[in-house]
């Protein structure tokens, strides 16, 4: 891995700073292709409301999101019958709003980890010599990939 190489840095500000690069769009659409998952997992050992769940993301993982991002997620699992949700008296306080797990949310959650572990395992095979090798001074030479019309010839 890149940690155990000296010779390559790739925590995020060390590369925002040495390639003046700021997160942009991309990481967004990063982030939120995983926000749903992030919400149903946030659920699998019990049921939290709302707030929890945002704490919960921040603390466990890089998701920071406002609960404009998160309640209208809430909702729609909801309504596709992956969640439950139940008004709760809190002692101090107000009611709040309990989101738990269906079975159908667990059986979506199962294949949804699977899938994501399947998809970032390929991604980290293309990444690992870019965290893990220097920067090349020189363009590597490559060999043009054939089409499937060439292989079959």
């Amino acid at each position: 891995m890149a940690r155990n190489n000296p010779d390559v840095d790739t925590t995020q500000e060390t590369l925002a700073v040495r390639e003046g690069l700021r997160a942009g769009p991309w990481e967004a659409q990063l982030r939120k292709g995983a926000v749903e998952m992030a919400a149903l997992a946030a659920l699998w050992n019990g049921r939290l409301y709302g707030l929890e769940i945002i704490r919960f993301l921040e603390q466990h993982s890089q998701l920071v999101l406002a609960e404009g991002t998160v309640y209208p997620i809430l909702n729609r699992l909801k309504a596709e019958a992956m969640l439950t949700s139940e008004w709760v008296e809190a002692e101090a306080g107000h009611p709040r709003k309990y989101y738990s797990l269906t079975d159908a949310g667990r059986q979506r959650l199962r294949l949804m980890a699977a899938a994501w572990t399947d998809f970032a395992r390929g991604v980290d095979n293309l990444l690992q010599p870019v965290l893990t090798q220097p920067i090349p001074t020189q363009p590597i030479p490559t060999q043009p990939i054939p089409t499937q019309q060439e292989q079959s010839q």
